[in-house]
């Protein structure tokens, strides 16, 4: 299975704001979907300053890539949860009378065979319009939403978002832009990875590669491995040989001014159970930095819970349990492969991105400090 791997494309975010506390004018309000393999996600959002007010969400696990590894399809079942949970989005779309939106459809649907008949059933039975993003927007989206996280220290940049049926993963040299310029410049990266040449100092995309390997996707590959422990290393060992394309990978590099941040569901419910949260609380997941020893404990006490003891912990769940375990190989490879020992959390991502991309365009952010 070969990673693929293309030029680039864009979008970009901040920090999701509180609530807004007044009800809005519509004419005001962007909403932003995106429907992963693994869940269905929307933000309704209103523009504030360089930000944003978030008016209504969604979220739910509807396993759209369920059985798609075996068969190359989307099965009935999985297009029928679904529709119903977009059902749900298009309610709050038209209860809150949202007229601008993105929303798109990933890895899942990029690889199904009746992908494109499902986007029409969609369509028809819920009035909502998806699109199909390729590998290199997602990457963008990813980049841009953690730009608000990045160290004034950071030179050597590697931002990851572990996806449910791919992993994103984009290098970054900032060493050539100014300290107090690199959260903008990596924002600046939404007109695509190879920008036209610009007055503002420029982040460069070393390299970038989509690995067609997911929470999902990664755990339907071992599914025939019955042992705990040995199908979590079997998918460790199998992500990291499908990095050997990877530029960044082959090549030894300078452990000072090195940061890795991490955006998807795997990351922060890793750094909820290192803080022993009862309760997921955004405010301090969010930013979070995790050092390697940290995270090795929390997937050992994953491991020493088992599936079982796993789907009882409130931090994990029942949805989440599976996925955990191939999230955190993707993880634990990932800081083998790097010399650092920290990962940043961000509890942010393509939702962020799609709304920045739009209020952007539209001229309606102030170009204030993050």
């Amino acid at each position: 299975m070969a990673p693929k791997r293309s030029d680039g494309a864009g979008a970009y975010p901040k920090a999701v704001e509180t609530p807004a506390p007044d009800k809005p004018d519509p004419a005001t309000l962007y909403a932003a979907l995106d429907l992963g393999t693994n869940s269905c996600r929307m933000l309704i959002a209103q523009p504030k300053g360089s930000g944003f007010h978030v008016v209504d969400s969604f979220s739910k696990s509807v396993q759209l890539g369920s059985g798609l590894e075996r068969t190359g399809r989307l099965s009935r079942s999985s297009m029928a949860r679904t529709v119903q949970a977009l059902r749900i989005c298009q309610q709050k779309l038209k209860r809150n009378k949202v007229s601008r939106m993105r929303l798109i459809a990933t890895a899942a649907c990029r690889r199904a065979d009746n992908a494109h008949a499902f986007i029409q059933q969609v369509q028809r039975e819920t009035g909502l319009r998806l699109e199909i993003i390729q590998p290199e927007e997602e990457a963008r989206l990813a980049v841009v939403s953690c730009a608000p996280l990045v160290s004034i220290h950071t030179e050597q940049l590697l931002v990851v978002d572990i996806g449910g049926g791919s992993t994103e993963l984009v290098w970054m040299d900032i060493s050539s832009v100014p300290k107090r310029d690199r959260p903008r410049a990596i924002m600046r990266l939404h007109a695509g990875f190879n920008p036209a040449k610009s007055p503002f100092p420029a982040a460069k995309v070393v390299d970038w590669i989509s690995v067609p390997l997911g929470v999902a996707t990664l755990r339907d590959q071992f599914a025939d491995v019955q042992d705990d422990s040995a199908r979590f290393a079997l998918m460790s060992w199998f992500f990291e040989e499908n990095l050997t394309e990877f530029a960044p990978y082959k090549d030894e590099q300078v452990r000072k001014g090195f940061q890795i941040i991490g955006t998807s569901g795997t990351v922060t419910t890793v750094a909820a159970s290192h803080l022993g949260l009862k309760r997921y609380d955004r405010t301090k997941v969010d930013g979070l930095r995790m050092t390697s020893d940290q995270i090795d404990k929390v997937i050992r006490l994953y491991l020493t819970l088992g599936p079982k003891g796993r789907r009882r912990d409130p931090r994990i769940g029942e949805d989440r349990q599976a996925l955990i375990m191939s999230g955190s190989a993707i993880l634990q490879a990932l800081l083998r492969c790097w010399p650092t020992d920290q990962l940043s959390v961000a509890d942010r991502g393509l939702r962020e991105g799609l709304l920045y991309a739009q209020m952007s365009a539209d001229g309606v952010l102030e170009d204030g400090p993050f």
